[in-house]
Formats: structure tokens, C-alpha cells, sequence
């Protein structure tokens, strides 16, 4: 079979069995813009005057007309990465699939490119650090898939075109008007606003539209990845749009993604994911929501990103607790849904000792209940109980749950039910079976058999005075079908 560059076409793709079993990603958010340490989208702020990172900006580095985010990207140097020591961390919490990132919307190339002289093998780190990540991800057998936030870049920077507006620089043009830096910059000045506002996210500009699938095809042929991240909706429409030619691009790189996995394998094992939520469009690979979730089971298989801080390294971010991590991996994968975690990095490559932390009590739990995470499917209801993770956008305010509180999913003969909260006096009541689901044994995940009695569906099981794990503890229902 091959792909056309058509949602009709498109619309036959059919998620790969190792995404489904899956379950659970971390992801390497990371590039020059963790330098400065002072969060997401300095490569903005740092060019809008009065922004906190544009005043740490030129109090710590200078004026952005004499120290701009190219001179940034020459200092970083990634000198301590070391990806096969954070990829055992990662694979030991969980991880069953890890996505690195190609480029950010500074517009910084994490590998060797042949259109980009702004790359990690020419200046900075002078590594290929996509080609670093997939070969330790090679040595764990993890599906590899690449982040790629070129397509909102060219308007996304046009802030660098600007000046300020009042003090000792007022109308000094920063450095992005330096036409010896045009390539880098972009040459986007239908973009720019004097306040900071974009104009078009999604470009209409012909030149980086080409230029993004050039840059696109260039991924997909030096790493043949097997998820492609697209931060934002496919390219290069906007959410509402209905003219399958605005989405050219997009349905053309994904079709070239899809088809080069079918050269190299004989089928396709890749997967194309966006953040659409109308079916004619997600249908031709997988939903991401961000920072957000779905409100009960969806149809096919989606995935969750998110961080457990900023999605770069931020010395002001306070980060998840382990807890929430947890009960957000559990609730998502009852809703046939996948995780994906960023861990941010120092700008040397390391991570930081509450992140070592938080992945190696992910690690335990891991060990003592993934059973019920991994090749799993929801059951006949996902979950048991009122209280539900917030479906608004950007909001993953931890969820209170109570002890009537469960998530559900099966495999084989086998229910398992995560006990979100444990109950005082350490009984569990279970009111989803129907009468005729008769169980037949009750284990505890990293514990022993359990005592319970059932009546007319009713399920009520004795826990131990000690349970396995801290966080969410999950019990192993056999069932006569």
C-alpha cells in the first residue's frame, strides 16, 4: 500500500501495535533555548521589551542589538549529555517510547542539516543529538519518534525584527535585522508587531512552507522515525479549516513519513500526530492533546503531552509529584490513551536531582504495577467514581480523589482496578461488575491473593494493613467469561 498526500487516502492509516501497547513516552524537550535556564519561548521574550526574560535577558547577556539568540545558541554545549545513562533512567520509570526534538520554533536544528547552518554539528554542542538519542533508545528497543515546531517558527520570531520603544536603546534594531543573519532569523517581516503579537500563526508564505517540507523529508530520511510529533494542527491549516489544500505540506510529509516506514519494513510502523480534534483530521494518524486530557474513552489510540515542569529547564518551575504523575499515566491509559512525559535538561545535558528523583520513584511503581499499564485495553467502563481530571485546555490541576475512586483496564481474563485513593478501614467496594462477571481470584499487584466477597455485582475486597506502593496501588481481577 502506499499513501497519497490526501486525508482521503491518509485516513487509512492504522496505528502500529507497539504504540497501543506502549503506553507510556518520555520526551527530550531540549536545545539552546535551556541555556539562559528561564523557561519555554525565551528565543520571544527576550525580544519584547519589559518581558521578564527580556529584561533578565539584558541584565545577564546585554541588549539584544548586540546579544541575540544566535550568540545564545553558541553557548550551548551539551558537555555532560550523556543519552545511554538517561535512557536507562527513563527505561527503568516506564518509558516504553522516547521523542526527541528536532527543532524548536527558535529555529535551531538538532542534527546535521543540509539546510540550516543553525545546527547542533556546526556550532554549540557540536553533536548530533538526534542521532546521539536514537541510538540509545536502539540499545533499549524503543520506538524512537522525533518533536518538530518549525512549521509556527517563521512568524513565531518575527519579534526579532523589532527595537525598543523607550529608554537608552529606544529604536536600536535588535539583531534579527542584521541581514548577514537573514537564513536564521527568517525573512518575516509581514509578521511583525511593535507589541509582540503574531500575525498568522500558520504562515501563508510560500518559501517557508517548501522550506518546511524539505526540512521535514530531511528527518524522516536521516532517522526514519517512528512517531512524528507536529506541535500545532497539520500544516499548514488552522483549527476550523475545511480546504484540504491549506494542509498541503502536512499531508504531504506525512504521507512521506508513512510510506518510507513501509519501505523499510514492509509496513507501516510510523505514526503522524497532531492536535486537531475533528476525526476527518486525526484519523490519518494520532490525537495529542497538551497539557490536557480527554473526558472518557476515545475511539483510537491518543496520546497526553506534557512536562513534569516547564518544557524547558526553568529555574522558577515547580515541578509534579510523583503521585500526580502517576494517577495522570493511570487515568489516561484507562481512557486508551498514552503519556508523554518531558524531562527537562540543564543546558549540559543532565537533569536535575528532583527529576533523577521523581523518575526513580516512577521506577518502583513501575515495577510493582505496570502490569496493569502495558498491553492493556479499557475495559467495559474505564473508571468508577465522581471525581475526574480536568478536559480544560493547559489545566492539570492535581484531581482530589476519594476512596470511591478507581480506573479500570483488562487484558486477557484479567481486570485491573487502580485503586486511586485507599480507603480508611482498607476495604475496597467495587460497584461496576454486572452480575454475570463472576470473580474468580483477586490479586494485589506487588502483594499476594486477596479475601473479597461478591454479591449481585457488588465486589468488596480486604486490603492489607500495608500496601505495596505509596502511590496508586492496583489489584488483578480474574473474571469467568
Amino acid at each position: 500500500m502506499k499513501f497519497e498526500s490526501s486525508f482521503t487516502s491518509l485516513s487509512n492509516f492504522e496505528c502500529p501495535q507497539w504504540f497501543k501497547d506502549a503506553k507510556f513516552g518520555i520526551w527530550s524537550h531540549w536545545g539552546p533555548t535551556s541555556v539562559p535556564m528561564y523557561g519555554d519561548w525565551y528565543a520571544r521574550g527576550m525580544y519584547i521589551q519589559g518581558h521578564p526574560q527580556n529584561l533578565y535577558h539584558t541584565r545577564h547577556y546585554g541588549h539584544p542589538s548586540k546579544f541575540g539568540f544566535k550568540d545564545i545558541c553558541q553557548l550551548w554545549k551539551a558537555e555532560n549529555f550523556d543519552p545511554e545513562g538517561l535512557m536507562e533512567l527513563y527505561y527503568k520509570a516506564g518509558a516504553r517510547y522516547f521523542v526527541g526534538q528536532a527543532m524548536h520554533h527558535d529555529h535551531f536544528f538538532n542534527y546535521p542539516s543540509r539546510y540550516n547552518k543553525f545546527n547542533s554539528t556546526n556550532m554549540g554542542p557540536m553533536k548530533d543529538i538526534c542521532g546521539l538519542w536514537r541510538d540509545a533508545a536502539k540499545k533499549y528497543n524503543l520506538p524512537f519518534g522525533l518533536s518538530e515546531h518549525l512549521m509556527a517558527s517563521f512568524a513565531w520570531f518575527s519579534v526579532n525584527k523589532g527595537c525598543d520603544s523607550k529608554g537608552m536603546h529606544a529604536g536600536v534594531p535588535y539583531d534579527g535585522n542584521d541581514p548577514m543573519y537573514k537564513d536564521y532569523y527568517h525573512e518575516n517581516i509581514e509578521h511583525y508587531t511593535p507589541d509582540g503579537d503574531v500575525i498568522g500563526w500558520y504562515t501563508k508564505n510560500e518559501k517557508h512552507r517548501a522550506y518546511y517540507v524539505n526540512v521535514i523529508k530531511e528527518i524522516i530520511d536521516l532517522y526514519q522515525p517512528e512517531l512524528l510529533y507536529v506541535d500545532g494542527v497539520v500544516p499548514f491549516g488552522d483549527k476550523g479549516e475545511t480546504n484540504e489544500a491549506e494542509f498541503k505540506e502536512g499531508l504531504e510529509t506525512a504521507a512521506y513519513l508513512y510510506n518510507s516506514s513501509i519501505r523499510l519494513h514492509g509496513q507501516n510502523r510510523a505514526i503522524y500526530q497532531q492536535k486537531d480534534q475533528r476525526p476527518e483530521i486525526y484519523n490519518i494518524g494520532i490525537l495529542d492533546v497538551e497539557k490536557t486530557q480527554l473526558g472518557g474513552v476515545h475511539d483510537k489510540p491518543w496520546q497526553v503531552c506534557t512536562c513534569i515542569g516547564g518544557w524547558f529547564y526553568d529555574v522558577k518551575e515547580k515541578y509534579k509529584e510523583p503521585a500526580q504523575i502517576i494517577e495522570m499515566l493511570v487515568d489516561i491509559v484507562s481512557k486508551n490513551g498514552c503519556l508523554l512525559l518531558n524531562i527537562p535538561q540543564l543546558p549540559d545535558g543532565t537533569i536535575d536531582d528532583e527529576a533523577t528523583f521523581l523518575l526513580n520513584e516512577l521506577a518502583k511503581w513501575n515495577l510493582c504495577c505496570s502490569e496493569g499499564i502495558y498491553k492493556t485495553t479499557p475495559w467495559r467502563v474505564y473508571s468508577e467514581g465522581s471525581n475526574r481530571a480536568s478536559t480544560d485546555e493547559f489545566t492539570e490541576t492535581p484531581v482530589a480523589w476519594d476512596e470511591t475512586d478507581f480506573r479500570f483496564t483488562q487484558k486477557g481474563d484479567e481486570l485491573y482496578a487502580f485503586i486511586m485513593k485507599p480507603p480508611e478501614n482498607g476495604t475496597v467496594v467495587i460497584r461496576s461488575l454486572l452480575p454475570g462477571e463472576v470473580v474468580r481470584s483477586i490479586r494485589l499487584l506487588g502483594g499476594g491473593e486477596l479475601e473479597f466477597s461478591q454479591a449481585f455485582g457488588v465486589l468488596t475486597v480486604k486490603l492489607p494493613d500495608k500496601l505495596p506502593t505509596n502511590y496508586v496501588n492496583c489489584m488483578a481481577i480474574k473474571i469467568n467469561k
